[in-house]
């Protein structure tokens, strides 16, 4: 089945494409983890976390230092990697579970559109529900915005908690149903480090719980040792399935062919962390390695955000960037012989956030929001919050449902308030004031709010108004006045939300028609 709709590539720009040969488009080999830091990686300084594999693709190609993910949760983190576009210009897609339409083009299909073979395993785009731009069942009922599924290969993983497909197994079985002389474009997303894991994993390992790194906004205890060492199992699964797909690429010679891509849709499942806009969250891995078109041992800080890489996929395999993309190719920076900074405009990222999943009220609004906008520069760190007077965690009343479940978060929920320790909740559950300014070269770990400090309000109003001035551009609804339209579009867990709110007759798809029509806005 081909998807054709809405690419907007004309019958000779096909033409054009179709006529280079496999030989001089490189194939694609995408490879992202569910729910991993960036510090997780060893090239990024981890001693704790074992990833010989993306050391390896940044070592013989260019490591990013300053990649953001826009949007700091799965769905709408994702939906940015597909289409090219900044979160608050999905519409829908903004929000965590939502009811995304295929009113968008996906760079897989257009890849497909012009010759590619294309196929996913593991997660791609989700979680929600993709179904037609009319609100209808999809044409392509069988496919993931990701990708053809490969899906069927399994084993029985090593440990609890742990997903059993073969996402090594299932490339493998992609590569031999490629046809020949046709250059591909695979997504494998492991759904790893995801939660549930398998508690004290750790044990089983053999870990040594001295040697894990615990961030400054948890307290250190045995506790919080070993649900970061659980995280660290999966961390390592991730990059076994990393090193399998090499080898692949290697005994069918096509490693030196193939764009290789590492990354993961954003910080680990933990409070304050997966989320939430602080570095953590959103300050994500991202390695690439292109055979010797790219200059290996390179390090590139140029900022580079979710929304680029599908301009740049587009870029290197010779196609027109597709009208609807907003982000920028970086295959500049990737073919350039300088490590540091290459393009001296690319000091900042914009990064944002609305409703990520249920369990949030205002009033008798239900399943709302939390936005938030923030820029990021090599220094500082500014969050403005449209709506402080919400719990950034979600409701207490309704176990902070914004927040994976895990040890780390049971624990923390049992502080009082009378304890020395009680700050740590607040990090991660309390409410936040409307603005906040870090230092992150001072301060990694966000703890310390600079906006009231009157040292520092000129470089906050200087970020704040250059933050304004680009999401104006850029046509963001909570800058021009209609960013309540976060809050109506559906979340798909309906029935959830009934029994969650004790509201059988809740039905949001009906709220959001009876305010903004049956027509998406």
């Amino acid at each position: 089945m081909k998807f054709t709709h809405r690419c907007f590539i004309s019958a000779g720009i096909a033409l054009l494409c179709l006529s280079a040969s496999a030989d001089e488009r490189p194939n694609v080999l995408f490879i992202i983890a569910d729910d991993a830091s960036r510090d997780s990686m060893g090239a990024y300084g981890s001693t704790y976390i074992e990833t010989p594999n993306f050391d390896r693709i940044a070592k013989e190609g260019v490591l990013f230092t300053q990649a953001y993910n826009c949007n700091p949760k799965c769905a709408p983190a994702r939906a940015c990697l597909l289409t090219g576009r900044y979160s608050w210009q999905l519409k829908e897609a903004c929000n965590h579970n939502p009811f995304l339409s295929d009113e968008w083009a996906f760079y897989p299909f257009l890849l497909e559109d012009a010759g590619y073979f294309v196929g996913f395993t593991g997660k791609g785009w989700g979680p929600g529900i993709y179904r037609g731009i009319d609100g209808g069942p999809t044409r392509f009922k069988q496919l993931n915005p990701a990708g053809h599924p490969f899906n069927d290969k399994t084993s029985r993983p090593p440990y609890k908690g742990i997903s059993n497909v073969d996402y090594g197994a299932n490339f493998e079985e992609f590569l031999n149903r490629r046809p020949e002389n046709k250059p591909f474009c695979f997504w494998l997303g492991t759904k790893e480090p995801h939660r549930g894991y398998g508690k004290d994993n750790w044990k089983l390992d053999g870990r040594d719980l001295s040697k894990v790194q615990v961030p400054a906004y948890y307290p250190d205890n045995p506790t919080i040792r070993g649900d970061l060492a659980d995280y660290a199992i999966e961390v390592e699964w991730y990059d076994r399935h990393i090193g399998l797909a090499l080898r692949q690429l290697e005994q069918r010679n096509l490693l030196e062919d193939t764009v290789i891509i590492a990354t993961s849709d954003h910080g680990m499942p933990f409070p304050r962390v997966k989320g939430q806009i602080y570095d953590d969250g959103f300050h994500v891995p991202l390695a690439v390695r292109w055979g010797s078109q790219i200059l290996p041992n390179r390090t590139v800080t140029d900022f580079v955000s979710f929304p680029d890489v599908a301009p740049t996929l587009m870029d290197i395999a010779g196609i027109p960037i597709h009208p609807q993309m907003t982000g920028k190719s970086f295959k500049k920076q990737l073919l350039s012989a300088k490590s540091g900074r290459i393009d001296l405009e690319r000091d900042h990222a914009l990064l944002g956030k609305e409703r990520h999943d249920i369990g949030r009220t205002d009033g008798d609004r239900l399943s709302v929001s939390y936005p938030s906008r923030a820029i990021r520069t090599d220094r500082y760190l500014f969050v403005y919050n449209f709506k402080p007077n919400r719990w950034p965690g979600g409701d207490p009343q309704y176990g902070l449902l914004n927040c994976d479940s895990s040890p780390t978060k049971t624990y923390l929920q049992s502080i009082l308030k009378s304890d020395t320790e009680y700050r740590f909740y607040e990090m991660s559950f309390g409410k936040r004031p409307q603005e906040e300014l870090f230092d992150v070269v001072n301060d990694p770990d966000c703890i310390n709010n600079l906006a009231d400090d009157p040292q520092h309000q000129k470089i906050k109003n200087r970020l704040w108004n250059q933050l304004k001035q680009e999401l104006t551009s850029q046509a963001d609804p909570r800058i021009l006045g209609d960013g309540d339209i976060f809050d109506f579009y559906p979340n798909c867990r309906i029935e959830k939300q009934q029994e969650l709110y004790n509201k059988p007759k809740y039905n949001p798809v009906k709220i959001f028609n009876s305010k903004y029509g049956s027509g998406k806005k």
